[in-house]
Order: structure tokens, then C-alpha cells, then sequence
């Protein structure tokens, strides 16, 4: 194999670092891991891939490796870090950005325009994973998914082709990357809108955890009232006890709302009034630059361990709100540092005119909870515990789940639903029907 990228095989110097994924609770072992730095590298490790009859796991960040695994026997980790870069258009109002960049360097190299992408909520997320797999961010309300706004996809296949994508060239294989995930190719590219924003009201309102049960009824009934140019979470969190949180939430439990905004300031705060009534201990809702939307939800910002699930809520009626403070209000014994409940509709009802495999999520409710191990938490206790609230809640789940949020494998078809799962399988079985790829969800399982 002839790359320019670095190769890295087992006993090598490197190689634990090279196998890291982002989160630390996935430990990886595969046959070889090679970083490719661009298209002409990437379609020589697919070659070689198939001629040594190895399959292909691609990962940027590796964020989303726990829906795959860590059983890599017999596959070759392609990690797309190395290839960074990123080409703002401020007069079409586009991007483009190379399969390893994340949403901060897009954020930073769009902000000097007064633009800004449907990145999610946290900076150090790929842009290409994120985008293949819907794209859920703080805009979606107003504008819909991320994988809606592709405008180009630039793809390797399994046998090393390279093709460009777009609703006209490859207009099937176009459809089925943009929400369908990983399936299909390794995409070394893509070219995406921004849209014009100069400030937003955003932050989080916050009350002690005996507030959870009254604070996440008033924010329920609140929701169907906003407008869809504001986004709302619903969250519980348990602050850890380090420096760098706060001193006001250090080591408490808390429940919050966070709002993104694209109204000024009065009119969203007219719209938060039934919440501020409650009296909030905390409140950092302030208008600004809308680069406050990528640090507003506070995700970590370097590799942790992590176990999560997650599930589309139709309906949160009281008894969800009950299982839900049951499990991680005030005085429970939980493995569980947070559970949170993004706020659908909007745009996300329904799909835009020429959406991909995903063109929208329906549902009130996009819900996901985690744990990390360590200091006595074992994984065996968080997988118990997400079992338990995910179990409680599927009462009112829409049975479709988000992939984004989903870290174990789920069958395609209620992911998609069987006409669109079908049309995946077709696409899939034509580009890779040697199934030389190992994708996180994978639509002919």
C-alpha cells in the first residue's frame, strides 16, 4: 500500500493513540489503522482493503464508534483526522470542508462573514459524521437537518473510484449519504449553505434537582407555544465535583433549560416567561455572537468515556416526566450523570424539498441519557440504569430512532422505514457489494 499518510500496525509506538476513539469507553482492535491526508490516499487503502480482504471502518473523531464497537477483527481503521481544511464562499454562502474538519474550524472560518452553519452542540465534532447521519443542531428547528443543506459530496468508493455527488451527478448514491450514513463510500468532502446570523439569544436556565418535576412540566406545556426560531432542552445534569465547573453548580445536580434563540432579546424573553416564573437560581440568557451555540450545551471538549442511549419521544405526558425524575431526580441512587430532551418540530416535521434518506425527524422529543465510568460507576451499572429510564419512556418513543443518538446497533428499517430502507439496500448492495465497508449503522443489517 502506497499512502502519503501515516500507517500504523500493532506494536507500533503509536499505536494506542492511533486506535483512540474519541470516546474512551470504546477500545478498539484492528488489524491496521492508516490516516490518510487525501482522496488519492483514501482510494489506495480501499484497494489494498479489498485485495488483503480486510473490511474498512471509517472514523473521524470518533464520537459515534460505541453503535460499531470495538471488535475490529479483520477490518482496517481509516482514520480521516489528518485531512483538515476548510473554504468559506461568503457570496454563495457555502462551505466546504475536508472529511477530517470539525465544527469549530468551520464556525471560526465562517464568523468573519456573519455566517454560520447547523452545527450541533458540541466544537469538536466531524462535520462529515455529524452530516451523514442527519445533523441535529441548534438551528434545525428554524432550518431543518444538516444533511438537508448539502449541496455536494465528494466520495471514494469501496473499489477506490471517486465521484462527486450532487441532486444531479450520482443524484441515488446523493440521496442516500445525506441522513443514510455510512454505508456507501468514505467521503473525503462535502459542501454545505450557512445562513446569515448576526447574534442570538441563547443560555440555560437553572433550579436545584427538587425542582425537576414542576420545571419539566412547565417547560413541556411551553414548548408547542415557541416558535420554531427558538430551540429549547429540557435537561437534567449532575456537575461534576472539578475546578473547572462553576462554583455555583459545582458538584450539585441540577435541572436546566437551555435556549437557543434567533429573536432578539424582548421578544425571547416574552416567550420565557412561564419558565422565569419559576423562579430560576441561575440564568445566563444573554443575546450575543452566535458562537455561544457551540459551547452552550457544555459537552466535553477532549476524548471521555461515555455509555449512552437514546429514543424519539412522540409525547412526554406526566408519567414520562415521572419515570424520568424517578430515575435522576432528587435522592436517586443513579449511574447516570444526565438526561436531556431536545426539542423537536418545527422544520424537523417534515422533510424539504429534495431531502436525502433523512430528510426530518418526527416527534416532540429527541431524548438521550448517558453515564461515564470510573470512581466506582462500572459500565455494567450504567448500561442497567439506561435500560431502565429508556425502557420507562418507550411508551410514548416514536419507534424511529435518530442514529445520531443511538449507540447500538438498530434495524435500519426503523430507522428509515421499509421504502427507504429498501432503496438503501439497492444503493449499498451497487457500490460495496463486496461489503468491504464496516459502517457504525450499517442499512443491510
Amino acid at each position: 500500500m502506497h499512502v502519503r499518510g501515516a500507517v500504523h500496525r500493532p506494536g507500533d509506538s503509536g499505536w494506542d493513540d492511533a486506535r483512540r476513539a474519541w470516546n474512551l469507553s470504546v477500545d478498539q482492535h484492528p488489524e491496521l489503522v492508516v490516516e490518510p491526508v487525501d482522496a488519492g490516499d483514501v482510494a489506495a487503502t480501499l484497494r489494498f482493503a479489498a485485495g488483503a480482504g480486510l473490511r474498512v471502518a471509517v472514523q473521524g473523531t470518533g464520537h459515534g464508534a460505541a453503535a460499531r464497537g470495538g471488535d475490529l477483527a479483520g477490518a482496517l481503521l481509516l482514520r480521516t483526522s489528518a485531512m483538515r481544511g476548510v473554504t468559506i464562499d461568503a457570496q454563495r454562502r457555502t462551505a466546504r470542508a475536508e472529511a477530517g474538519s470539525l465544527w469549530l474550524e468551520v464556525a471560526q472560518a465562517a464568523a468573519p462573514h456573519g455566517l454560520v452553519a447547523l452545527h450541533g452542540s458540541a466544537p469538536d465534532v466531524g462535520v462529515v459524521g455529524y452530516t451523514l447521519g442527519g445533523g441535529l443542531g441548534w438551528l434545525a428547528r428554524r432550518h431543518g437537518l444538516a444533511c438537508s443543506h448539502v449541496s455536494a459530496i465528494e466520495v471514494v468508493l469501496p473499489d477506490g473510484r471517486r465521484v462527486r455527488t450532487t441532486a444531479t451527478d450520482e443524484p441515488r448514491l446523493f440521496w442516500a449519504l445525506r441522513g443514510g450514513g455510512g454505508s456507501f463510500g468514505v467521503v473525503t468532502a462535502i459542501e454545505f449553505a450557512l445562513f446569515a446570523v448576526e447574534e442570538v439569544t441563547a443560555g440555560a436556565l437553572m433550579w436545584p434537582i427538587e425542582r425537576a418535576p414542576a420545571v419539566l412540566r412547565r417547560w413541556r406545556d411551553l414548548c408547542p407555544q415557541l416558535p420554531r426560531d427558538i430551540t429549547t432542552v429540557g435537561r437534567i445534569l449532575r456537575f461534576p465535583p472539578l475546578d473547572e465547573v462553576p462554583a455555583p453548580v459545582r458538584g450539585r445536580a441540577m435541572v436546566l433549560v437551555e435556549v437557543a434563540s434567533l429573536l432578539g432579546e424582548e421578544e425571547t424573553e416574552a416567550h420565557l416567561a412561564p419558565l422565569r416564573e419559576l423562579g430560576p437560581e441561575l440564568d445566563t440568557v444573554a443575546t450575543g455572537d452566535p458562537s455561544v451555540l457551540l459551547h452552550l450545551h457544555g459537552d466535553p471538549e477532549g476524548p471521555v468515556p461515555g455509555i449512552g442511549a437514546g429514543q424519539v419521544l412522540a409525547d412526554l405526558p406526566d408519567g414520562g416526566i415521572d419515570a424520568i425524575t424517578s430515575r435522576l431526580g432528587a435522592g436517586a441512587d443513579t449511574a447516570l450523570v444526565g438526561l436531556e430532551l431536545r426539542q423537536l418540530g418545527g422544520a424537523l416535521a417534515t422533510p424539504t424539498e429534495g431531502a436525502g434518506a433523512l430528510g426530518a425527524i418526527p416527534g416532540a422529543f429527541a431524548a438521550y441519557a448517558i453515564g461515564v465510568p470510573g470512581g466506582g460507576v462500572g459500565a455494567e451499572w450504567i448500561s442497567a440504569e439506561l435500560d431502565a429510564v429508556m425502557g420507562a419512556l418507550s411508551a410514548w418513543s416514536t419507534g424511529r430512532p435518530y442514529l445520531n443518538f443511538a449507540e447500538a446497533p438498530v434495524r435500519p428499517e426503523q430507522a428509515f422505514g421499509r421504502t427507504a430502507v429498501g432503496t438503501l439496500w439497492e444503493i449499498a448492495d451497487a457500490v460495496d457489494p463486496g461489503r468491504v465497508l464496516m459502517p457504525s449503522h450499517d442499512v443491510r443489517r
